[in-house]
C-alpha cells in the first residue's frame, strides 16, 4: 500500500509568536517543518520538542533574515536536511520572519528604515530566490504581510511600507512562478496578542478594548487563529487561490 509522502514546509521565525502557531498547526495537519531562529534558540527546540511529540519531523536552524549574504549557505544547510529526510524538495515557504518598529514618520531614521527593508523586503525577495531551487513543483510561497498595509496606526509607516511592497512582490512571484505551478499568496495578520511590539496590544487592556470594539468579531486576534489560516492557505483544498491577499483580522475596520 502506497505511504502519502508527507509535506515538508520551512517556516522563517518559529520559535515564537506567529511563526511558533504555523508550526504546530501544520504538525497537526501532517507536515513536516524546518524552523528557523535568529537569537532564540531554546524557544526554538522548545517548538521543535511539541512538533516531534505530534509525530512530525523537524529540524532547526539559524537565520537571520536581515542577512542576505548568508542565504546561500542557509540553502545549503536545508539541502543537507532534506537529503538526511530522504527527500530533494521542499513543499511551502512560509516567510514570517520579522520584527516591529513603532517611531512617528517625521522622526524615522534612515538607519531604520534600512533595517525594516532589510528584515521585511529584501529577506524575504532573495530568500526566496535562494530556495526557489528547493522548492517542490507545484509547492507554495506564502509571505507574511500585515493588516497595517491596509489600515492605518500612526507610528508603523516604515514597517507597513515594506509589507505593501511584499504584497507587490508576491503578485509578480505568483506571475513568474506559474510555469512551475508555485502558487504564491500573501496572508495579512490583524492585530493580534503576540509579543509584537512589546506585546503591547496583549498587556495595554484599553488598547486592547479598542481594538476588540472595531473588529467585526468583537475581539482582538490570536496567534493560533493565524496558524490555522496558515494551514488553510497551503492545502491542496485552496489550491486555486493564488497571487492574493487573505486579511485576518475578524474584520478590523470594515
Amino acid at each position: 500500500m502506497h505511504t502519502p509522502v508527507s509535506p515538508v514546509t520551512l517556516v522563517t521565525g518559529g520559535s515564537r509568536g506567529l511563526g511558533r502557531a504555523a508550526a504546530i498547526h501544520l504538525a497537526r495537519a501532517g507536515h513536516d517543518l524546518v524552523l528557523t531562529y535568529r537569537s532564540k534558540a531554546e524557544e526554538a527546540e522548545a517548538v521543535a520538542a511539541e512538533v516531534r511529540a505530534l509525530g512530525r519531523q523537524v529540524a532547526v536552524l539559524p537565520l537571520d533574515v536581515a542577512d542576505s549574504d548568508s542565504f546561500p549557505a542557509f540553502a545549503a544547510q536545508v539541502g543537507a536536511v532534506l537529503v538526511g529526510w530522504g527527500r530533494e524538495r521542499f513543499d511551502n515557504l512560509v516567510n514570517n520572519a520579522g520584527v516591529g518598529l513603532v517611531v512617528p514618520f517625521a522622526e524615522t531614521t534612515g538607519e531604520q528604515l534600512d533595517a525594516m527593508y532589510r528584515i521585511h523586503f529584501k529577506g524575504p525577495y532573495l530568500l526566496a530566490q535562494a530556495l526557489l531551487p528547493l522548492i517542490a513543483d507545484g509547492g507554495n510561497i506564502l509571505n507574511v504581510s500585515s493588516g497595517l498595509a491596509r489600515f492605518v496606526f500612526p507610528g508603523y509607516s516604515a514597517y507597513a511600507a515594506m509589507k505593501g511592497a511584499v504584497e507587490v512582490l508576491t503578485r509578480f512571484q505568483a506571475a513568474e512562478l506559474g510555469e512551475r505551478r508555485i502558487r504564491v499568496n500573501t496572508l495579512a495578520p490583524g492585530a493580534i496578542e503576540t509579543d509584537f511590539g512589546g506585546g503591547r496590544l496583549r498587556e495595554d487592556r484599553e488598547l486592547n478594548a479598542a481594538v476588540a470594539a472595531g473588529t467585526a468579531l468583537g475581539r482582538t486576534g490570536q496567534a493560533d487563529d493565524i496558524g490555522g489560516a496558515v494551514v488553510a492557505l497551503l492545502s491542496p483544498q485552496t489550491g486555486w487561490i493564488n497571487a492574493q491577499r487573505i486579511e485576518a483580522a475578524g474584520g478590523f475596520r470594515i
